[in-house]
């Protein structure tokens, strides 16, 4: 056993010197390798990142949401229906949400308008999310105007600027009193855009939801459970979307990779036909080969990994950001929290690391069984 790890390391360190005298190739090599496996890992970090962020966020969302759809269009939920539904065995709790969106035609942005029960601020005020205030350069004590449903102009004081570290949630939003937000959208004051609803027991959320639906056909209740997996498929179909347009790129470097591998050099195949020339025999050539492929693939894998993850949690995904977030004008400003599990590394693994070393064996077995005598004469 000494002996055979002694032979390892001195056929690791004469690897290791090849690959250094061939720098030019080797360098080629690594740098698309680390190309291909930064690219598929920013993808796979970002969107389970994203899933990681939404299911935390909506782990506080309502149990069940009840909206009211006329013509299969949402509207606006009468007040009386909150009291219906409290009569249902199993709901706790019933609340009124009153809230809507604005679409900006001066920025061309949407905002988010939210009218909380307990809103801190008198009558004309408002508190707006970070990302409006830097896009407007509106800050607290100005005032800022929008357009009404009836075409008026309305002009509140900005009272608050919401706090940055909310700004997944909060970079769009808008709160104000509900009285101002009704006289704003002309939602009458008998209707509200929703209802909340708090059970006893989670498992019976389903069946909750359609005994609303059978006392209120009209209604629609929506799980919180149903958010979540709506959310999961949405990043996972643009995670996969994007990983579908890099296979191109996967394909080009696995064909790389065999190229690199079956096509030898003369210089390459002098320095196999000295070696074996010297004693060495085929299966240290497979060795020595072996540990090449070992040590350009798992540098090149480790620098990408290593490389993404840098990208995705310390520059906010920039480079993919607009793709797998959505377009939009408002984008919130956060940093992701590091979220990578060893089924990830796993895949990854497989779609980079395993092509390459199925794509050098037979060309290695090839190289390995060369004829000293055929090659020091050419």
């Amino acid at each position: 056993m000494p002996h055979t790890i002694e032979k390892q390391r001195h056929i690791i360190d004469f690897t290791l010197a090849s690959l250094f005298r061939r720098k030019g190739k080797n360098g080629a090599l690594f740098t698309v390798y680390t190309l291909i496996v930064f690219i598929l890992a920013s993808v796979m970090f970002f969107t389970h990142a994203l899933k990681q962020e939404a299911s935390l966020v909506l782990k506080e969302a309502p149990e069940i949401v009840v909206q009211r759809t006329l013509q299969g269009r949402y509207a606006p939920i009468p007040r009386e229906y909150a009291a219906k539904i409290r009569s249902i065995r199993g709901v706790m709790a019933v609340q009124d949400r009153v809230w809507g969106y604005y679409y900006d035609p001066l920025f061309l942005a949407n905002y988010t308008i939210m009218a909380p029960k307990n809103f801190p601020h008198e009558r004309g005020s408002i508190a707006i999310g970070s990302g409006i205030s830097l896009m407007r350069h509106a800050y607290e004590g100005d005032t800022i105007s929008f357009t009404g449903y009836d075409g008026k102009a309305r002009t509140f004081t900005i009272a608050a600027i919401l706090s940055q570290e909310s700004q997944l949630l909060s970079a769009d939003l808008i709160l104000m009193a509900e009285a101002d937000y009704r006289e704003f959208s002309g939602l009458p004051a008998g209707e509200a855009s929703d209802l909340t609803l708090k059970v006893r027991n989670l498992k019976e959320m389903a069946t909750i939801a359609e005994k609303i639906v059978r006392l209120l056909p009209d209604s629609r209740p929506i799980i919180r459970n149903e958010i979540l997996r709506t959310y999961d498929a949405i990043f996972s179909w643009r995670g996969g979307l994007l990983i579908i347009i890099m296979s191109a790129a996967v394909l080009a470097f696995v064909i790389f990779a065999w190229d690199k591998a079956s096509g030898l050099s003369a210089e390459e195949k002098k320095e196999i036909g000295i070696l074996k020339a010297v004693g060495w025999e085929t299966s240290d050539i497979l060795f020595m080969k072996f540990w090449e492929g070992i040590a350009v693939s798992l540098t090149s894998f480790l620098t990408g990994v290593s490389l993404a993850y840098c990208h995705i949690f310390f520059t906010s995904a920039s480079l993919f950001a607009p793709l797998l977030k959505g377009w939009s004008v408002l984008y919130p400003q956060f940093r992701l929290t590091p979220f990578i599990s060893p089924g990830q590394l796993a895949t990854l693994f497989f779609l980079t690391v395993v092509p390459y070393t199925v794509t050098t064996i037979i060309p290695s077995w090839r190289a390995a069984t060369i004829d000293p005598d055929s090659v020091l004469r050419s």
